[in-house]
């Protein structure tokens, strides 16, 4: 199974992770319990119904250890699937696979974790016009594997990071003196992607006439998101923001805006329940 995300290194995660499980003093259960040439035959399996995402990454932690295993992939990353499903076949060395099985289920874990929540936030504004948009509040280090995990679940990447486009919020507009400023500076150091954090209808022609590309409406009630959107006038894309929840994010997505960012969806989005079990050949 090939895997490949932009600025994600694949092996040096899995380097990394298992460098940190194993230590200076390898797997001593394993070594101590487990016969040097056993076999281990094992479903990976859903106990929830959830959106799958991070399969390829498990494949790789089994291939890391044992470079022969056997793996029956069943479904793809992005699928739905039903509590009970089965997600993956393995079958090789017994110590390789149990010396790599916390890795590979942590990772499918959190990220389906991820891609299930954010699925039930899409199927939450369907039929409005509005897409979702993850952001920025992702685990360090995690960031490229976590926005992964979201398009799996149906959302829209929005920045990877701070190079990318201009995010001038409320700190940016302090410092600066006011929107139209903070706005100006940015187009002046000829920077294409200009986001304006506004909260107020007030501040929306100013960062306009600034030369704003997009605005990002900050905890703005659905009543003013949509005074907010008939005076953008369809100039620039429109972004509801700020303490979003499924209860709240159908209304907000039928004001008119254009997109929708939640940052629940990485930060708060619980692990999928997800185990490896043997299951003799």
């Amino acid at each position: 199974m090939s895997f490949y995300l932009d600025r994600f290194d694949l092996d040096a995660f899995v380097r990394t992770t298992l460098a940190e499980d194993l230590g200076d003093a390898g797997d001593i259960t394993c070594a101590a319990v487990i016969p040097e040439d056993a076999v281990f035959s094992g479903v990976m399996q859903s106990r929830d119904a959830i959106t799958v995402a991070g399969l390829p990454i498990a494949e790789a932690f089994f291939r890391k250890l044992d470079p022969g295993v056997e793996v029956g992939t069943l479904v793809a990353d992005g699928e739905p699937v039903h509590a009970g499903a089965i997600l993956m076949h393995i079958k090789g060395r017994a110590r390789a696979l149990l010396t790599a099985e916390r890795s590979a289920l942590n990772t499918v874990q959190h990220l389906s974790g991820i891609a299930t929540l954010t699925r039930r936030y899409v199927d939450a504004i369907a039929g409005t016009g509005a897409t979702l948009l993850d952001t920025r509040k992702t685990l360090p280090g995690l960031r490229m594997l976590e926005k992964y995990a979201t398009r799996m679940g149906g959302a829209t990447n929005h920045r990877i990071g701070l190079w990318d486009a201009a995010m001038i919020k409320d700190n940016h507009v302090a410092v600066a003196g006011s929107v139209g400023e903070a706005v100006r500076r940015a187009a002046s150091a000829g920077i294409d992607r200009i986001i304006v954090e506004v909260d107020s209808l007030e501040q929306i022609g100013p960062a306009l006439d600034a030369g704003a590309t997009h605005l990002l409406l900050d905890n703005m009630a659905p009543d003013i998101l949509r005074q907010a959107v008939a005076l953008v006038g369809g100039r620039v894309p429109t972004e509801a923001s700020g303490g979003i929840s499924l209860d709240t994010i159908r209304a907000k997505a039928e004001t008119g805006v254009t997109y929708v960012s939640v940052g629940r969806i990485t930060q708060s989005a619980p692990a999928a329940d997800i185990g490896l079990d043997f299951s003799p050949a």
